[in-house]
């Protein structure tokens, strides 16, 4: 068998990205790449594969892409969708309906799929023993339980509902036109904010999917624009930043490269001339001390994506890490497109203990201690930033609903005096929410411990 297909999921991101190639003609295309590509010509080096190829199936919101890394490492032509002509800052390919790229016994479709943006593509891959199409790459058009949402910023120019028509058309009279074996491969999965019901698999077939796929059942045009449309979360902050960031010319990233150690001085300094102070670290220990002002952000959780949601693109970065994990907090935030990180705090733990006065704790309180103080306390806010999904199951009464993408325009809505309660549903993104409540001047604010979750359970 010639063909050579892997597929390559990023947890964090919910980003799944391909090298297919051909085993026998050794060359091979990568699709919907990652920013730091070392895997990708690892594997390809270790299969005897040259990647000539590089395919994106859309302008990705979500991460910034790594086709300018992958380009300049291996001299690959970068192509997009037809739609995508005259739109970047480098030279592209236009990859349109029908186009046939062949590797060998190997060889590629291209199907224009508008709809999720204009310039959406999804790629057959066939191989010559078959002649059936054995597997579509469906990018953001096609999720596994889901289908790409028509409304976001990448789709500059277009209504959702314009958007929604040209999916509900690529969708019928593209996709579902390939025979059922055909596997499925989308470029996301569950937790992506490119979607709103996806599953946690991450392969499945056009078959499964016509059965399955809420968005895929039999129905008109305007129910279809109407189910699409309904109930998406707010989009990140930073999805039209990096949207924007994958069309231009930009710097390559330098993996496994740590961002500079600054003394105490020279954070102190940064932090004086604006730059936002993101701590890394888990939530329990933020809680336990953290420097005046800054937004706790978890490593182990969807880190680059929450920092893009409460912190703005345009603002430069200092961090604090535990010990070690420098290197790994700066290339997730390069996968966003989030490079203007000045440096990261050198022994924060030792640093902290030798400036008591600029060290905070952060109140963490249990659902019996909330139903305490709703009890006892008159003026108290409440807020809370899940998605419409999980608020649509039940909300503490007299909650306020403020998603967590929406936190910095929404708080000018509450009153930064009024002593403030954050919770989400386990406790991770409550933490981000009250973390950043306090750095933009509300004097009291606490997160539940457990969430709703716990607040259920109570």
């Amino acid at each position: 068998m010639a063909l050579v297909l892997k597929q390559y999921y990023l947890a964090c991101l919910s980003h799944a990205s391909y090298l297919v190639g051909d085993s026998v003609s050794g060359r091979a295309v990568v699709v919907d790449p990652q920013r730091d590509v070392s895997h990708y010509l690892a594997d390809a080096a270790a299969l005897g594969l040259t990647i000539e190829y590089i395919i994106e199936t859309h302008f990705h919101a979500d991460f910034v892409s790594g086709h300018l890394e992958l380009a300049a490492a291996t001299g690959a032509r970068i192509g997009y969708g037809a739609a995508a002509k005259g739109l970047t800052d480098f030279a592209i390919e236009e990859l349109r309906d029908g186009r046939r790229i062949d590797l060998g016994d190997v060889w590629l479709e291209v199907l224009e799929t508008p709809g999720h943006t204009p310039e959406s593509i999804c790629v057959v891959v066939y191989e010559q023993q078959t002649g059936e199409p054995h597997a579509v790459l469906t990018g953001d058009t096609l999720f596994i339980g889901d289908v790409g949402r028509p409304d976001l910023l990448s789709s500059f120019g277009r209504t959702q509902e314009e958007m929604a028509r040209s999916l509900y058309s690529s969708l019928r009279n593209k996709l579902l036109t390939l025979p059922d074996a055909t596997k499925v491969y989308p470029a996301h999965g569950a937790g992506s904010a490119c979607g709103k019901n996806l599953s946690t698999e991450t392969v499945s077939t056009i078959g499964d999917q016509r059965r399955t796929n809420y968005a895929l059942a039999q129905m008109g045009e305007a129910e279809f624009v109407s189910i699409v449309t309904e109930g998406q979360a707010a989009a990140p902050l930073y999805f039209s930043f990096a949207a924007l960031r994958n069309r231009q010319a930009r710097d390559h990233h330098v993996e496994g490269e740590a961002p500079t150690m600054l003394s105490w001085d020279e954070f102190l300094r940064e932090v004086r001339g604006g730059a936002v102070i993101v701590d890394s670290r888990e939530p329990d220990d933020f809680a336990r001390g953290h420097l005046v002002g800054s937004r706790n952000v978890g490593l182990s959780g969807r880190f680059a994506e929450y920092v893009g949601e409460v912190v703005r693109p345009t603002d430069t970065i200092v961090l604090v890490c535990a010990e070690g994990t420098e290197a790994e907090a700066r290339t997730r935030l390069a996968r966003i497109g989030f490079d203007r990180v000045i440096g990261a705090l050198n022994e924060p733990t030792i640093q902290m203990q030798r400036h008591p006065e600029l060290v905070r704790l952060a109140s963490r309180l249990t659902a019996t201690q909330l139903r305490e103080r709703l009890q006892t306390i008159d003026a108290i806010t409440v807020v809370d930033v899940r998605g419409p999904a999980e608020v649509a199951n039940g909300m503490i009464e007299g909650a306020h609903h403020l998603q967590l993408a929406s936190l910095l325009e929404g708080s000018v809505a509450l009153d930064p005096k009024v002593p403030t309660v954050v919770y989400c549903a386990g406790g991770y993104r409550s933490s981000i929410a009250a973390s950043t409540l306090r750095s933009l001047g509300f004097v009291d604010v606490s997160d539940i411990v457990g969430g709703f979750g716990a607040w259920q359970q109570r």
